[in-house]
């Protein structure tokens, strides 16, 4: 058994309605709709519920409920009432079914800590995850551009090289090209001094070299063999001929 000490009911009578409740159900007409009623919807709830709900799961229900209970009577047969609230104060039950209650209300109390503690704690391991992973994707970004910075370096001092090999290789091209045409000059000059008069000037020369004077009385007289001018206009033929063909390969 368990007893309500107070239910504290609100009402108002609509005035054009006065005169015909008055009439119908006298000057206690809230006697009838809502005291006695209002006992009637209670053991109703009551009954269709377990003290467990009524005692606390669906206890804040109540209120709104028995309004709703005594407003539809009193709209269908009375009217003019008119039900503004209901307040009902917690219901009193035996000490020891009390003290269950209270006991498990702390236990489900301590569940619940314990459900939010473990939600805070995987929230936390969540934000931490999310913490490490935003970490590992901005390491691996700055890795990247370090990466893509050092390819660049290299792509850049490898077209340097290759500009430098190229430049090198244009001049000692170009060197080559100018020693290969100072050679065919001097080789066409030594061709262009292959000449009757240049081969007789070398032969003067080299007589001229050869020049012994004799000091006396008498100076013998030179004697020239015409063999020894040949063989001697042939060999100095035949060695510029080689320096050209020397200098043209």
């Amino acid at each position: 058994m368990i007893n309500f000490e107070k239910i504290e009911v609100v009402n108002r009578l609509g005035k054009e309605y006065v005169y015909e409740t008055l009439l119908n159900y006298g000057v206690q007409y809230d006697h009838t709709w809502i005291y006695d009623k209002i006992h009637h919807e209670i053991n109703q709830f009551c009954s269709s519920h377990s003290l467990q709900q009524v005692y606390i799961d669906v206890f804040d229900q109540i209120d709104e409920k028995m309004k709703d209970a005594l407003q539809g009577d009193c709209t269908r047969y009375a009217p003019g009432i008119e039900i503004i609230s209901v307040r009902v104060t917690k219901p009193t039950i035996p000490e020891s079914i009390r003290r269950n209650f209270e006991q498990m209300e702390e236990e489900r109390t301590k569940v619940l800590i314990s459900i939010e503690r473990q939600k805070v704690v995987e929230k936390e391991a969540e934000t931490t995850k999310k913490m490490a992973i935003s970490e590992a994707e901005k390491n691996a970004n700055v890795s990247k551009i370090l990466m893509e910075q050092k390819l660049m370096e290299k792509d850049s001092a490898r077209r340097q090289e290759e500009i430098e090999n190229q430049m090198y290789m244009a001049h000692e091209k170009s060197l080559a090209d100018a020693a290969f045409y100072r050679v065919m000059r001097e080789a066409e000059a030594n061709k262009l001094k292959l000449t009757p008069q240049f081969l007789e000037l070398k032969f003067i020369e080299a007589i001229a070299d050869n020049t012994k004077i004799f000091f006396g009385e008498k100076v013998p007289n030179m004697v020239l063999d015409q063999r020894l001018l040949g063989n001697f206009l042939q060999r100095m033929s035949g060695e510029m001929a080689r320096e050209v063909d020397s200098n043209e390969v």
